[in-house]
């Protein structure tokens, strides 16, 4: 598979670097995120993460999904950039990246003992460190959805792969980045052999990538075997080898073709919404049956809807779906604005007053929108007077 990894890399780095994924403190500094640290008692120690929150979380009643990420000081930006960017052109769904950083990778990583690693045998321990304390502690401070990911590179990729092999429930999908299965003398290539169910009860997702590293093939060649002779059901798995990419080049690249994968078909086709809101809704329902949770049809989806039918100066069409988007979502400032237009544009000035106002009530005083309701809303009022 050719790659274009370098140009690649800057684009994604400058795309991160210009969007306003992070709100500003002030005018000198850029948040990129927010640090918290959790007491393990499993673990015996504190341990630091780095939490990315989608644009607009503060202001919404959203739940997301999370991305597990190990090795969280080396690839919280990176993978964080590749999030935000496909979320904001809609090829995936909007995630908190919940990055753990290391304090003894070998010990937390590697599932067994080995005397040239002397802290090595500790993947046990850390992953219920994970499932017990860590799970427990973002879903109790954040929204959060029940489908979870985990991905890890190179000893953090034999993580990735040990956890699918070991408890397999623990995540919905897995991104393995060049996976060190050599560990122990195949250990978890032997593992798989018997480990390997028939089917999983909901949907998996795997997805596996090398670079140019020619020590690591023969393990995972048979891993990949292995897999592909099984072929259990309900599990999307996806082994890609980047012959132009290294060890250290292939992470990047890798969260992205991944995550592509992972969401392909959650775009939104153009012709749904020729189709109206029930044919947008049932492409939701089907994205939710895959994922295994419900995943409601946004709200921004709903209002280019009703904007299709207001440039169309199909006016009733536009109110019946502003209306619409009002009741599912009644705390946004926007939504209202959105009706209160349909209804100017349909010379219903009283009702574009009273949902003008209800959107000024609504947003908050930093809202740089809030300018442009106020404006909407003495438009009105000025033609109500006249």
């Amino acid at each position: 598979m050719k790659t274009r990894s370098k140009l690649f890399t800057v684009t994604i780095i400058l795309i991160f670097l210009t969007t306003l994924l992070w709100a500003e403190k002030d005018d000198s500094a850029i948040t990129l995120g927010e640090t918290a640290t959790i007491n393990s008692e499993i673990l015996d120690q504190d341990r630091e993460l780095l939490i990315y929150l989608p644009d607009g979380y503060e202001k919404s009643t959203t739940n997301y999904p999370v991305l597990y990420l190990i090795d969280g000081g080396f690839h919280f930006l990176h993978v964080s950039s590749v999030v935000q960017y496909l979320s904001s052109r809609g090829m995936m769904q909007q995630t908190i990246v919940v990055a753990i950083k290391n304090i003894d990778r070998n010990k937390d990583f590697l599932p067994t003992n080995v005397e040239r690693v002397p802290t090595s045998g500790g993947a046990e321990n850390f992953l219920n460190f994970i499932s017990n304390e860590l799970f427990t502690y973002i879903e109790s401070n954040y929204r959060t959805t029940p489908y979870k990911t985990l991905v890890g590179h190179s000893y953090g990729g034999t993580f990735t792969t040990y956890t699918f092999l070991q408890k397999p429930n623990t995540f919905d999908s897995y991104i393995a980045i060049s996976p060190y299965l050599h560990w122990d003398e195949q250990l978890l290539v032997t593992q798989a052999k018997t480990i390997l169910p028939e089917g999983y009860d909901k949907n998996k997702f795997f997805y596996m990538t090398l670079g140019d590293e020619p020590p690591y093939i023969p393990a995972i060649d048979k891993f990949v075997s292995l897999i592909n002779d099984k072929s259990p059901t309900n599990l999307d798995f996806t082994y890609t080898q980047m012959i132009s990419e290294t060890h250290n080049s292939i992470p990047h690249l890798t969260v992205y073709y991944g995550l592509e994968k992972l969401y392909s078909g959650w775009n939104l086709p153009q012709t749904k919404y020729e189709e109206g809101l029930s044919a947008i809704d049932e492409h939701y329902n089907m994205i939710s049956n895959k994922f295994n949770y419900n995943v409601e049809t946004p709200e921004f989806v709903i209002n280019m809807l009703g904007y299709n039918y207001l440039l169309k100066e199909e006016f009733e069409k536009a109110i019946e779906v502003f209306q619409e988007n009002v009741n599912r979502f009644p705390t946004s400032a926007n939504v209202y604005d959105s009706l209160a237009e349909s209804y100017e544009n349909n010379k219903q000035l009283k009702l574009a007053e009273l949902n003008y106002t209800k959107a000024c009530e609504l947003a908050k005083k930093d809202d740089p929108t809030l300018i442009t309701f106020k404006s909407n809303l003495e438009r009105v009022q000025k033609k109500l007077a006249e």
